[in-house]
């Protein structure tokens, strides 16, 4: 009898399972890791963390957000606003292990964008994998976390100029890698129509 009596955590809105969370259920809190974990760990692999990592540092991000989850106000919604935790707790770590002097430095005429090689599907974390570190950092923070500029250079404690160079930068080069995919699959329709 008493599932008849417990909420159906399955069936609420993340503001509700939020709401109960606050309360001290945990049950309702494991229903937002449940519905949220994969995307906060796809967050972090595209920053740059190894799998592994990105599952350590999600952990935390939702550990953090269970003790803070009184501040959740539904302003927003849950995952992003858990994916800005965990996107402050990596670069938090990058920093202790000294990884963000590349972010300062300007990248090569080198780096590669693309070009003959690339396939025929567009791979969004392979194409990232090709911008230099400061480049993916910033562009992951902005599109795939949701921070402002000037929230991602307070969080990688950067100029708002560099990280605004490090998106536009890299925006140019996802384009012009992921460009002539999206415009091969463009002829190809043409040709079958």
């Amino acid at each position: 009898m008493a599932g008849s009596t417990q909420p159906k955590f399955a069936s609420l809105h993340d503001v509700e399972l939020c709401g109960l969370a606050a309360t001290g259920e945990r049950r309702a809190f494991g229903e937002l890791v449940r519905r949220h974990g994969s995307a906060v760990r796809a967050l972090l692999r595209r920053m740059g963390a190894q799998p592994s990592q990105a599952d350590d540092v999600a952990q935390d991000a939702f550990i953090t957000a269970f003790e803070r989850i009184a501040e959740f106000r539904g302003e927003g919604t849950f995952v992003a606003w858990v994916r800005r935790i965990a996107a402050r707790l990596y670069l938090k770590r990058m920093q202790r292990e000294r990884r963000l002097g590349e972010l300062a430095e300007e990248p090569s005429e080198a780096d590669p964008v693309g070009g003959p090689e690339a396939e025929a599907v567009i791979d969004l974390d392979a194409a990232l994998k090709t911008l230099a570190t400061g480049e993916r950092v910033c562009v992951t923070l902005c599109f795939g976390a949701g921070l402002s500029h000037a929230e991602a250079a307070e969080a990688l404690n950067l100029p708002l100029g560099t990280v605004k160079s490090h998106v536009k930068r890299g925006l140019d080069k996802l384009r012009a890698r992921l460009a002539p995919l999206a415009g091969a699959d463009l002829e190809g329709r043409r040709g079958n129509g």
